[in-house]
């Protein structure tokens, strides 16, 4: 009987233990929960839409698309009022039982409305609220309407009127963010990265305005998916082409025209879109410069062409494959003179990437990506022959991860891999029958790896926080010869290494963090760290960007540049957030920048290495930026100012002496306007104004052996006069719509299959004469004492008017 009861009581003990225990499960248990996915797409075209918003307001809950248009957003079960805000469309809300995993692909904007609805729904509060500092989205239709340089409508132009952001001269391509250098920003085509952006001796951007669907800035807080570069990302992305009906747009303007046909290769399923441009330069030359002159057959143009293909497989899987090529050709004869130079140069783009969703929470991304640049430089004199090349050949491939595990994060987890082939300098040289030996192109080989894990989180309704963490590695192999001192002509003063020998190695931990703090007042304060390595240099001799400037890997001498950012800002929103503002302040480090040394050439020790002529430093950039965005109205545009200050050291160059560098800029202070007057009327104004771009003039000068020689002042220490410029533009639209009269007699309005608009724009309005260059000229003769020296300034651009048609169909 004892025996009974004790093992009963044993028996309950173990029982009221699991019960005990069962309980607290149960009480720890989460609530169920179901993942809503889908894509957004444009009702009117089917193309994917970037950047919606998809957002629970009883919950204050959200997420955003992709880049593919993809989302994810897992909720307890429940119903919901679910809101899509885009920025082209009205923001629509479904009703969603959730119960269960749903799919739910959705096209938003079957009925257009205005600009003002489109954003008041779509961007709401999104400055205020996101992690991501200096990140800016640019809408394609926005820049359109801005005024256009000789008519051509230019993403790069647009973007040098953000604060931060600088350009290199009047007309020039090259950009510089926050006191990096131009090579220091990530430019990157549907993920294939282009090495150089400009069309024109920098005076045109490589991106056709037709072919391209969105255009984002990050110039502070790179993301832990984004490396390889130290200041910026530019990310654009091409349109996809419609995939519900065929159409077909273009332009002709006042130097080039272009042509955009675009449709689907089966309806709802896949679309292609092809983009050509072409100026007629070289006719407009041919026509003005008569065959008897000694300049005839100089000439020059560009053309390019954009292409891309996507096709849904099945529901999980979307293949897409996009291409760029473009090319300038510059020509110059002086007949009389015997002389002729020829200067072609270019990039060429290819992207195939592979969409892939393994759970309603796990979307992959594998793309492979080819992207080569080439410059080359051909001149003849008599019977003598000399030619220079120069180019890079990337071939990358990539795997990225995104998992959705609920509202509060949003991991990226991937890897990439590029295989670099350089050639600074390939150079031969004849003269009549007599070849002069040269040697061997230099090429230069090397693998750069990185993986990358990042986490997007709010930790609570007021903190939300961005953390990630990059591991780049980088392989500099053979073959390769290094020329210990750069005499060529000793067989004792070379190292070779064989194909596949590593030459050096170099890796590194990249951390990546911003955050935001929520204020009451519907504002926010941000902070952000950035940790970059970058193995690739950019060696110039000018203060423009050129084709001529030469790109050079990382090397067993030229070591990767590697900087930090820090920065921090305050952002408020005003009037129900028609009105957006922010502060800015930043500091950043750069460290193993490069120079040539005094006096080089790129041309010197032909053949050598091209890192025995550089010299190498560190630089420092800070600044405050301010930000005024109105977004809404009839009137939008933004007010932009930048006060920063950028130095470089390097031991050897300015007796080691801290300088400015050739982009420092003290202010930069940007105008942008735009007014919708009516349905067929838009006007738009941009003012400019910037501190002079630096650059080093004689000091002084003396006669040695009647050779008139210099002593020059300190690198940079002379200061161009002030950048400012005023452009107009005015854009008639066709009307929308025209009058017919239906079987029964009444009269009914009907949309035009066929669109049009005037673009009207004028370049430096009040014709100011701004410096492109500067350089030190002599009169009179020292012997007879009227002798002086004088500097002058060269100016490019007077007052230019333009007229560009734009149609559709």
């Amino acid at each position: 009987m004892c025996s009974y009861i004790y093992n009963f009581l044993r028996l309950m003990r173990l029982l009221l233990i699991l019960l005990t225990f069962a309980c607290l499960t149960l009480s720890a248990q989460k609530p169920i929960t179901y993942t809503i996915s889908g894509y957004v797409a444009d009702a009117t075209s089917g193309e994917a839409m970037i950047g919606v918003k998809i957002y629970v307001p009883t919950i204050n809950k959200g997420t955003i698309t992709n880049n593919y248009g993809f989302f994810s957003l897992t909720l307890e079960e429940g119903d919901y009022q679910i809101q899509f805000r885009s920025a082209l469309f009205p923001t629509e809300i479904k009703d969603i039982k959730l119960f269960r995993d749903i799919d739910y692909n959705i096209e938003l904007g079957s009925s257009f409305q205005n600009l003002e609805e489109v954003v008041v729904n779509g961007k709401k509060g999104e400055n205020v609220k996101s992690t991501q500092m200096g990140a800016i989205a640019l809408d394609i239709e926005s820049i359109k309407a801005l005024p256009a340089f000789m008519g051509e409508v230019d993403v790069v132009k647009t973007i040098q009127l953000l604060p931060g952001v600088s350009s290199a001269a009047e007309g020039g391509q090259g950009f510089y963010v926050r006191g990096g250098g131009p090579d220091q920003n990530l430019v990157l085509l549907d993920e294939g990265v282009v090495y150089n952006a400009a069309h024109l001796f920098g005076f045109f951007s490589v991106f056709n305005a037709d072919a391209v669907k969105s255009v984002n800035l990050i110039k502070g807080g790179m993301p832990a998916n984004y490396g390889g570069r130290m200041s910026s990302v530019l990310e654009v992305n091409m349109n996809e082409g419609n995939n519900k009906k065929f159409k077909v747009k273009g332009g002709i303007g006042a130097i080039s025209s272009r042509m955009t046909v675009e449709g689907p290769l089966k309806k709802d399923k896949g679309s292609f879109i092809i983009s050509g441009r072409r100026t007629y330069i070289d006719l407009i030359m041919k026509a003005a410069i008569p065959d008897t002159s000694p300049f005839a057959g100089t000439s020059y143009f560009f053309y390019d062409v954009n292409a891309k293909f996507n096709y849904k497989i099945t529901d999980k899987d979307r293949i897409f494959l996009s291409g760029y090529y473009g090319k300038d050709v510059f020509s110059f004869a002086d007949n009389e003179g015997g002389f002729s130079v020829d200067m072609p140069w270019g990039n060429g783009i290819a992207a195939l990437r592979w969409n892939h969703l393994f759970s309603k929470k796990l979307f992959m991304n594998v793309t492979g990506t080819v992207s080569d640049y080439m410059f080359q430089f051909g001149s003849a004199q008599d019977q003598f022959r000399f030619s220079l090349a120069s180019g890079v050949r990337d071939i990358g491939s990539k795997v990225d991860f995104s998992y959705f595990p609920n509202p509060r994060h949003l991991v990226k987890f991937g890897a990439n891999h590029i295989y670099h082939t350089f050639t600074p300098t390939s150079v031969s040289a004849e003269s009549d029958s007599v070849v002069f030996d040269t040697g061997a192109a230099q090429r230069l080989f090397s693998h750069e790896t990185a993986f990358y894990i990042m986490d997007d989180f709010e930790v609570n309704d007021k903190l939300k926080i961005n953390a990630g963490l990059r591991y780049s590695m980088y392989h500099h192999v053979g073959p390769f010869t290094r020329y210990i001192n750069g005499d060529i002509s000793a067989q004792d003063s070379t190292v070779n290494y064989a194909s596949g020998d590593l030459i050096k190695f170099y890796h590194g931990l990249e951390p990546r963090l911003s955050m935001r703090w929520l204020l009451p007042d519907n504002s926010s304060i941000k902070a952000g760290y950035s940790y970059n390595y970058q193995y690739v240099h950019l060696t110039s001799l000018s203060a423009v960007s050129l084709p001529t400037d030469i790109w050079y890997p990382t090397t067993d001498i030229a070591r990767p540049q590697i900087g930090w950012q820090a920065s921090v800002g305050y952002f408020k929103n005003f009037f129900d957030d028609k009105f957006e503002t922010s502060v800015e302040v930043y500091y950043k480090k750069m460290d193993n920048m490069i120079e040539y040394k005094e006096g080089a050439l790129p041309g010197d020790n032909v053949n050598d290495n091209t890192d025995n002529l550089l010299v190498f430093g560190e630089g420092w950039s800070y600044g405050v930026e301010f930000f005024l965005k109105k977004a809404v109205g009839d009137f939008t545009g933004w007010i932009g100012y930048t006060w920063a200050k950028s130095d470089r050291r390097f031991p050897d160059l300015n007796s080691g002496n801290l300088y400015p560098a050739k982009y420092d800029r003290r202010h930069d202070l940007s105008v942008v306007g735009t007014y919708k007057l009516n349905d067929r009327w838009t006007f738009s104004t941009a003012f400019v104004y910037a501190t002079g771009n630096t650059l080093t003039l004689p000091s002084s000068w003396y006669v040695q052996e009647q050779n008139l020689l210099f002593n020059y002042g300190n690198r940079n220490s002379t200061r161009m006069a002030p950048y400012h410029r005023l452009d107009l533009s005015a854009t008639l639209y066709s009307k929308t719509h025209k009058t017919k009269t239906d079987i029964d007699g009444n009269e009914i309005r009907v949309k035009k299959k066929f669109k049009s608009n005037w673009a009207f724009s004028i370049y430096n309005v009040y014709n100011r004469a701004n410096p492109f260059f500067m350089y030190v000229d002599n009169d009179g003769d020292f012997l007879a004492g009227d002798f002086q020296l004088t500097v002058k300034q060269v100016s490019l651009f007077p007052i230019i008017p333009s007229v560009t048609w734009n149609f559709e169909f």
